[in-house]
């Protein structure tokens, strides 16, 4: 993954493990409180997002490899991707030590039942789901890539997390246009209405994780 040295001062007062196995070319930088702070908050966050997601295509699929079979097969390829996120992201909590999400119960529960609710509204519905949750987060990945620029010069060894959301992102908006192109996510019942309510909850959501 990577590794860098926080400053004594941090909000933490901790320093990031080291990746065993990996040798570094260069010695490890130190980040400001501010940049230490920043670093928490897009790992906290993106954890928590990704758990969510997780949920969400577990309720979706729990209601539509019954309801609608033959787009079983699109859920559960979103579905491994967003596990392997989440993975990916569980590893960056326990090595850079990173306080997870206080709500974590709380998305377990509202991502799985998001999921189902849609799905049960029919697959239109579903897609118009994820359509609204990755714009948000596709967006999001996005704001982080250019909010964590400036770490590449304060610890060059931050390329891995940021080439992670860049991958990330794009699988994310590869799910938003399958669920647009492929599905007809637009074409769902009040999809203005679904989308804009699903929008405004996963902005909430992240507002939240960065706090808490």
């Amino acid at each position: 993954m990577f590794v860098c040295k926080r400053l004594a001062s941090s909000p933490w007062k901790r320093a990031v493990s080291t990746n065993i196995g990996r040798s570094l070319s260069t010695a490890p930088k130190e980040l400001s409180r501010e940049d230490s702070k920043t670093l928490d908050q897009v790992i906290r966050v993106d954890q928590a997002g990704e758990l969510g997601a997780n949920q969400i295509y577990r309720g979706q699929n729990f209601v539509l490899q019954f309801t609608d079979p033959k787009v079983a097969p699109t859920i559960q390829h979103m579905w491994e991707q967003e596990k392997h996120h989440l993975r990916t992201f569980d590893n960056y909590i326990l090595e850079n030590r990173v306080r997870p999400t206080l709500l974590r119960p709380f998305w377990d529960v509202a991502g799985f039942a998001l999921g189902a609710g849609t799905a049960l509204l029919g697959t239109k519905a579903a897609m118009a789901c994820t359509e609204a949750v990755e714009t948000v987060i596709g967006g999001h990945y996005n704001d982080q890539l250019r909010d964590t620029v400036h770490l590449n010069d304060a610890a060059p060894e931050l390329q891995k997390l940021r080439d992670d959301l860049a991958e990330f992102r794009d699988d994310e908006l590869e799910h938003l246009n399958t669920a647009v192109d492929d599905w007809n996510a637009k074409e769902a019942p009040a999809h203005g209405l679904l989308s804009n309510a699903i929008q405004v909850g996963c902005n909430t959501a992240i507002w939240l994780c960065k706090r808490f």
